[in-house]
C-alpha cells in the first residue's frame, strides 16, 4: 500500500520549516530565497516579501501550473523557475533557491564549477554550470536556468545565486548545502593556485558509484 499524500498543512509547515534551516545552516539571508514543493496539480512556495520567521502555513502559495493563484498572497517572484522545474523534471518534488554567498560569488564572474572536487556529482554530472543571466523573476531567466540544468540537479545563476531539486525537502536542503560547500571550497582552492581538475573518466568513475552512493538497501536515491 502506498501512504496517504501529505496534507497542504503538513507540507505548508514542512516548507516553512526547510526555510528557517537554510537560513540557520547558512545558505541564505534574510527572506531572499524561495523554497517549494510539489502538490497535486501544481506545487506549494514560499510568498513574496514576508520574513520566514513570521510565516505561518497559510502564507505558503498554492500555484498551478499554467502560473494562476487563488491565494490572498503573491508567491515568490521566483515562481517560474520552480514550475518550469516541475514541468521539465519528472524526479523533482521539491525545488531550493538561495543567494547563498561564495555560490553567489562564483556567479558574478560566470564561472562553472568543474569537477575540482569528486563531490561535484552530487549535482549529476561533471561540472555545476552557470547560467546566463537575466532580469529577475523573468521567464528569461527560467529559460536560462533549464539549459544549465540539463542533466544536472543544480545550478548557479549568473549574477545571482543557485537554484537545486530533489526529490523531498530533506534533500533538496542537503543539496544546496552541498553545492554552496563545493563553491566556497573552489573559491578557496582558486585563490591558494590552479585546482587540479578530474578527467571525465574519472568522474564517470564517481557517477557510476554515486547511483547506489548513501543508499540503504530498498531506499530510493
Amino acid at each position: 500500500m502506498h501512504p496517504e499524500p501529505a496534507s497542504r498543512e503538513t507540507l505548508s509547515k514542512a516548507v516553512i520549516s526547510t526555510c528557517l534551516s537554510m537560513n540557520t545552516q547558512g545558505i541564505n539571508q534574510g527572506n531572499a530565497g524561495n523554497i517549494s514543493h510539489r502538490f497535486e496539480d501544481g506545487f506549494l512556495i514560499t510568498p513574496s516579501g514576508i520574513a520566514y520567521q513570521r510565516l505561518q502555513p497559510a502564507d505558503i502559495v498554492y500555484v498551478d501550473m499554467d502560473g494562476s493563484s487563488r491565494d490572498s498572497l503573491a508567491p515568490s517572484s521566483e515562481w517560474r523557475m520552480h514550475r518550469d522545474i516541475y514541468a521539465n523534471h519528472a524526479d523533482a518534488g521539491a525545488v531550493l533557491h538561495a543567494h547563498s554567498t561564495f555560490a553567489t560569488a562564483l556567479s558574478c564572474l560566470r564561472a562553472d564549477i568543474p569537477a575540482f572536487h569528486y563531490m561535484i556529482a552530487v549535482a549529476g554530472g561533471n561540472d555545476i554550470r552557470c547560467a546566463d543571466y537575466a532580469l529577475f523573476g523573468s521567464q528569461a531567466l527560467s529559460d536560462n536556468m533549464l539549459a544549465a540544468l540539463s542533466g544536472r540537479r543544480a545550478c548557479l545563476l549568473g549574477t545571482h545565486g543557485m537554484i537545486c531539486f530533489h526529490h523531498d525537502l530533506d534533500k533538496v536542503l542537503w543539496l544546496g548545502v552541498e553545492v554552496e560547500t563545493l563553491a566556497r571550497q573552489y573559491w578557496y582552492a582558486r585563490q591558494a593556485g590552479k585546482p587540479v581538475i578530474l578527467s571525465a573518466a574519472q568522474m564517470d568513475e564517481v557517477l557510476e558509484k554515486f547511483k547506489t552512493y548513501g543508499l540503504q538497501p530498498g531506499h530510493e536515491k
